[in-house]
C-alpha cells in the first residue's frame, strides 16, 4: 500500500493530499530511510511522521483498504510520541 494512502485509511493524517505534501517535504521516514508519497509500506515497517511540533513513532501492523473509525486504529501502534521545542 502507498504510504499516503495508508496515512489517511489509518487516520494519522485525515486527508490523502496533506500526507502527500508532508511525505514529499521529508518529513516522514520509513524504517530511518526519507520516503515519498508512492513508497510502499508492509507490516512492521516503522514509519517516524514530523509534524510541526511533535514526532510521531509508529509501527504497521497490518494494511486494510477501507476501515471504520473503531478498525483504525487497529492498523498501527504507537511507539513513542514526543514534543519538540
Amino acid at each position: 500500500m502507498r504510504l499516503d494512502k495508508f496515512l489517511k485509511v489509518s487516520r494519522i493524517i485525515k486527508r490523502r493530499t496533506i500526507a502527500k505534501e508532508i511525505s514529499d517535504a521529508g518529513r516522514i521516514t520509513v524504517n530511518e530511510k526519507q520516503a515519498k508519497s508512492s513508497t510502499q509500506i508492509q507490516p512492521d515497517d516503522i514509519l517516524t511522521i514530523k509534524y510541526g511540533n511533535k514526532i510521531l513513532v509508529v509501527r504497521v501492523l497490518n494494511l486494510l483498504e477501507s476501515t471504520k473509525k473503531e478498525d483504525a486504529q487497529r492498523m498501527y501502534e504507537i511507539l513513542e510520541e514526543n514534543k519538540t521545542q
